[in-house]
């Protein structure tokens, strides 16, 4: 299987393990990546406002890239992710959004949301299967006690990303159980980590932070796990003494795999 690949500004800098692990472990599962070639910045953050446009073009070339190649566009991040399936269900379902873009851009074949966005994990789950992940490890984690840690991009809003419950997802659980591991279920591993304040209320960004470890501690975690490059960034560093270590879900991945 080759899907388009969309790594982001993030997983070629300050996340690089969650790019790197991934392309291994895809290697290893018979998956190519094809990156996307001169991709741009996904925007960030979704805005939601509907006269944005400009913001919200670099996702639509993309989107076209994929669409072009005849392949599913996959993603890492959570905010890349958020961001690409948010605007392509712009294109998809307004009307007026799909005919702003396309009149600006001005593309050879005009784009109507044709592109099917999904996160790794969705594939993992979804176009090889959890049985056949389990089948494909090397070194199952056993004994390891872990927790998904989701946050607030990868499942909000629930009827765009479709990935999952928001309100009570199993996603990275069934990853964690396939790999070996045990995973933990605590009740904040879908609440926000306070990450977007974290430059301009520290203090609050670290409350958070450390009420989300707590939990995960408090219930047998002895590691997390996470999609996200700014929750991963918030909850080591704003965390105190003695709290749970963080990682890419990839990162695990890969060790399972053998490829680490």
């Amino acid at each position: 299987m080759t899907f388009s690949y969309y790594p982001g500004c993030t997983l070629k800098t300050k996340a690089v393990a969650l790019d790197e692990y991934a392309r291994r472990s895809m290697e290893a599962l018979g998956i190519t990546l094809e990156e996307i070639p001169e991709w741009q910045c996904c925007g960030g953050v979704y805005i939601s406002a509907k006269d944005e446009i400009a913001s919200k073009l670099s996702s639509v070339r993309a989107l076209m890239a994929s669409r072009d190649a005849g392949r599913e566009l996959v993603t890492l991040c959570s905010a890349c992710h958020n961001v690409l399936k948010q605007v392509n269900s712009d294109i998809a379902n307004d009307a007026e959004m799909q005919m702003k873009v396309n009149n600006y851009m001005a593309p050879e074949v005009p784009y109507t949301g044709e592109t099917t966005v999904l996160h790794l994990l969705e594939v993992l789950r979804d176009r090889i299967g959890w049985d056949e992940l389990a089948r494909r490890v090397k070194n199952p984690l056993t004994g390891r006690k872990i927790g998904g840690y989701y946050g607030c991009l990868l499942l909000r809003p629930g009827k765009v990303m479709q990935m999952d419950d928001p309100e009570n997802p199993k996603i990275l659980e069934d990853f964690i159980r396939a790999i070996g591991a045990t995973p933990v279920i605590y009740a904040e591993r879908n609440e926000c980590c306070g990450g977007y304040v974290t430059m301009e209320d520290p203090a609050f960004a670290k409350k958070r932070g450390n009420s989300v470890l707590a939990n995960a501690a408090d219930m047998g975690a002895d590691l997390l796990v996470t999609a996200c490059p700014l929750c991963l960034y918030n909850l080591t560093h704003n965390q105190g003494e003695g709290s749970l270590p963080v990682c890419y879900f990839t990162e695990l991945l890969a060790e399972a795999l053998g490829v680490k």
